[in-house]
């Protein structure tokens, strides 16, 4: 079972080491961690994708939950939420395979962002799931280098939200 954290910290030096810690010491696998300031320069929120069994999951909330620098946690699963990924690939290419890179780029909406004659580095911003299709894709071709963010996650829009 996967599991979404959007856990909203103070903004200080040492509290992702906190928080790192806390699944290090429990064995808690992460499988993406994304931080960033929020409208407030005082709070920053981290975003934290983990998997485990159901008590796992708890424990993890429940862990966080007892931090000194952490001020609210929030969980969601993946159906309940909306979630991005931006990743940047750099790619070797040549004339035979150039047209299938420009096609996969246009059906999955990535970019173009950068070229030379032999090398281009593609951008997309999109689901996890897509995002690694994008590159399950391009494994045919000569991948140079991968560098991904963390996914981050809000929770989707309800009508009864103010």
């Amino acid at each position: 079972m996967k599991k979404i954290y959007s856990v909203l910290v103070e903004n200080r030096s040492g509290v992702l080491c906190k928080v790192a810690g806390l699944f290090s010491r429990r064995c808690f696998n992460i499988d993406s961690l994304a931080v960033g300031e929020t409208d407030d320069p005082a709070v920053s929120c981290m975003t934290i994708v983990s998997s485990g069994d159901m008590r796992t999951v708890e424990q993890i909330e429940k862990q966080l939950n007892k931090k000194l620098d952490v001020i609210k946690v929030k969980t969601f699963d993946e159906p309940h939420s909306i979630s991005r990924e931006l990743m940047l690939v750099k790619v070797k290419y040549n004339k035979s395979n150039r047209r299938d890179i420009m096609e996969t780029c246009d059906i999955l909406n990535a970019q173009i962002v950068d070229m030379s004659k032999t090398m281009m580095t593609i951008q997309i911003c999109d689901e996890p799931d897509r995002i690694n299709l994008l590159i399950q894709m391009l494994q045919t071709i000569s991948i140079v280098e991968v560098a991904r963010t963390g996914t981050l996650a809000l929770p989707k829009c309800m009508e009864s939200e103010n």
